[in-house]
């Protein structure tokens, strides 16, 4: 059976398992895709550009989208809102791209809701507690409270790895990103139930 349309690869854990770093390896690997660039109400980091790390918003601005339901999902992580616009998602799709997200928990629970036909989910973490917080330590950009804030999320989020479709434990990054990219490769090859049983039908009525 050929399957042209396009799929979604969710990818969840702890701030700083290192999953933008992971996207960045195999993105030359998985073909045609698009990386799904969340909105935020949160203040912009030094470095960071509007429009390629987020789309950086107003709360204000924010909650009028959730009132027009534009967002996939939407979030509330440390105090500010995270969304994910629908209609990039659907022209992604539409063109045949694997459609990469980089969301929490709580937005992996909006999307299988949803897409859940089309959808293939990793939960990347490190291999240990004391790896992470060291990770965040060590990277600088955060105050000890919002560390703190990250380590209490993390050991929340980590009970819920049953819910995803694989585990990658994110500690060499280089064998980490290839075993990402076979999923990504199974990722595309997923078919939704409606496409299944329209081959049934044909296949029962075939002369």
């Amino acid at each position: 059976m050929n399957h042209d349309a396009g799929a979604i690869l969710v990818l969840s854990g702890p701030s700083g398992a290192g999953k933008s770093s992971l996207i960045k390896k195999i993105e030359d690997e998985i073909g045609a895709f698009y990386f799904s660039i969340s909105t935020t109400t949160r203040p912009m980091r030094e470095g960071e550009i509007d429009g390629v790390h987020y789309h950086f918003v107003s709360k204000e601005q924010f909650e009028s989208d959730i009132e027009k339901e534009n967002f996939l999902e939407y979030a509330v992580v440390h105090g500010n809102y995270y969304g994910t616009s629908i209609k990039p998602v659907k022209k992604a799709l539409k063109e045949g791209k694997l459609v990469l997200f980089d969301i929490d928990v709580q937005g992996h629970d909006a999307v299988q809701k949803r897409l859940a036909d089309i959808t293939t989910s990793v939960f990347v973490t490190t291999p240990t507690l004391r790896e992470l917080e060291h990770r965040l330590t060590a990277r600088g950009t955060d105050a000890q409270e919002i560390i703190d804030k990250r380590i209490e999320m993390a050991k929340r989020e980590v009970q819920r790895i049953c819910e995803y479709d694989y585990l990658v434990i994110n500690d060499d990054l280089d064998e980490a990103a290839k075993v990402l990219v076979n999923i990504a490769k199974a990722a595309r090859m997923k078919i939704p139930s409606i496409a299944i049983n329209e081959f049934i039908l044909e296949w029962e009525n075939e002369a």
